[in-house]
């Protein structure tokens, strides 16, 4: 099933490295990096610090990878 995620999406949009975001939320680049190329699935404290920063809902930035 897996975690699909809108998170480079907006990073790229919003003009952030992944180092710049990786600051901002208190996680490392190697975190965002994961996260982004769907190796890694955020905890719920990253999840909504993450969804906090883009200002969006959680459902926004995750969704179940068979969701349509």
């Amino acid at each position: 099933m897996g975690i699909r995620n809108d998170v480079r999406e907006r990073r790229t949009k919003a003009g952030l490295t992944q180092q710049e975001l990786a600051d901002k939320v208190g996680v490392t680049r190697v975190t965002i990096n994961c996260l982004e190329n769907g190796v890694y699935s955020p905890s719920l404290e990253l999840a909504l610090k993450l969804a906090r920063f883009f200002h969006a809902r959680v459902e926004d930035l995750f969704t179940l990878g068979d969701a349509k």
